[in-house]
């Protein structure tokens, strides 16, 4: 069935952009991972481009369900985000934020992948803006600053290789919202 070759592909990119990263990953091993031939892959996607694509914007929705499900368990407190993200840097196969490592990849700001990444960090914002909002914080630029001090704990637990990243900008949400 169609649909189930697209969503291998996809299943499959996740699994190696995310290990591997999105340039050591070819077309030849996307194909042989995920069990899809070449005219099939042709057939859901023009390219490896698009197909990159697709799965950054396939991570970004599965991320943001996530996220909200970790706020919306913790009463709608979008300092839940870090709470979710400590859960995570531990983990043995932590890679990071996969949008953040297409956009370092993709370097070029106006590649398809960059601007796709780009676009999971503003939907990131515009949903901690609207839990901001509902708490009664009306300052717009609080949400970013909550998305600049995620996007440093992600980078920095990837060296650091624990939850404490996570815990210390927590910490410094908690200040920044008190004084907002």
């Amino acid at each position: 069935m169609p649909t189930q070759a697209r969503e291998r592909l996809l299943r499959a990119a996740e699994e190696l952009f995310y290990a591997e990263g999105i340039r050591a990953v070819g077309v030849e091993r996307l194909l042989t991972v995920s069990g899809v031939g070449r005219a099939s892959f042709y057939r859901h996607f023009d390219g490896k481009d698009d197909l990159v694509v697709a799965t950054i914007r396939s991570y970004s929705a599965h991320r943001l369900a996530w996220l909200r499900e970790a706020v919306a368990a913790a009463d709608g407190d979008p300092l839940a985000a870090f709470d979710a993200l400590a859960a995570s840097f531990g983990a043995p196969d932590y890679r990071g934020c996969a949008s953040i490592n297409a956009m370092v990849e993709a370097a070029d700001p106006a590649s398809a992948a960059h601007l796709a990444a780009a676009d999971h960090k503003i939907a990131l914002t515009t949903f901690l803006r609207d839990r901001l909002t509902a708490r009664g914080h009306t300052d717009p630029g609080l949400a970013e600053k909550l998305v600049l001090l995620l996007d440093g704990a992600t980078v920095t637990a990837l060296r650091e290789r624990s939850a404490r990243p996570a815990r210390q900008a927590r910490e410094l949400a908690e200040l920044m919202l008190a004084r907002a």
